[in-house]
């Protein structure tokens, strides 16, 4: 055979494969509501271990892990982490469920395999093509001690998550909402009414 001719058949074999690779990754259409295929997730994992730089994948948390700090770290993850991936780390929230690919589930083998420099890395760089930003503006020990917080969400208590609720990001209205929950619950009248007598 010529070496022209190998050459076509070699292009050939690769637009082939890419071309069937995109149809298996668009099988849903360009929805966010599709499940990646298992290569698509596979393809992904490795593109993010390769974007990862080797030196950083070797840093250790200079972080002691005392409970300040991953009271700290949990603090940073309710007020700017958890709209995404839910106050436990699962990614079952209102945006996690419309983002494509989902956020991970933080408490399982896939995060927690992850080094302590991988986590850093991502949580300081974000995530190309995926709903994951950069947080590189919030300082680095801010991002050490989220990875804290990453490792201890396996053992989270039911206490703690309380405690996140209070504190994540609402809206004004669910504020004012919140409020007169309270108020009526202690038994302050509304604003403009007054309060009958018994």
């Amino acid at each position: 055979m010529k070496l022209r001719t190998v050459i076509l058949l070699i292009v050939v074999v690769l637009l082939g494969i890419g071309g069937a690779l995109g149809a298996m990754m668009l099988h849903g259409g360009l929805s966010a509501t599709a499940t990646p295929t298992r290569l698509e997730a596979l393809l992904a994992r490795s593109a993010r271990h390769l974007a990862i730089p080797e030196n950083a994948r070797e840093q250790h948390n200079p972080m002691a892990g005392t409970p300040e700090n991953v009271r700290d770290g949990m603090m940073h993850f309710a007020d700017h982490c958890a709209i995404c991936h839910g106050n436990d780390g699962s990614g079952d929230s209102m945006i996690g469920h419309g983002l494509y690919p989902k956020p991970p589930n933080l408490k399982m083998p896939d995060t927690q395999k992850l080094s302590d420099g991988e986590l850093f890395w991502i949580i300081q760089n974000g995530v190309r093509f995926t709903g994951m930003p950069s947080f590189a503006e919030h300082g680095k020990d801010d991002g050490w001690k989220l990875v804290l917080f990453v490792r201890h969400l396996p053992q989270l208590t039911s206490q703690e998550s309380a405690e996140m609720e209070r504190n994540n990001p609402k809206a004004p209205d669910d504020r004012e909402e919140e409020k007169q929950e309270n108020n009526f619950l202690n038994g302050q009248p509304e604003k403009g009414k007054a309060k009958s007598p018994n």
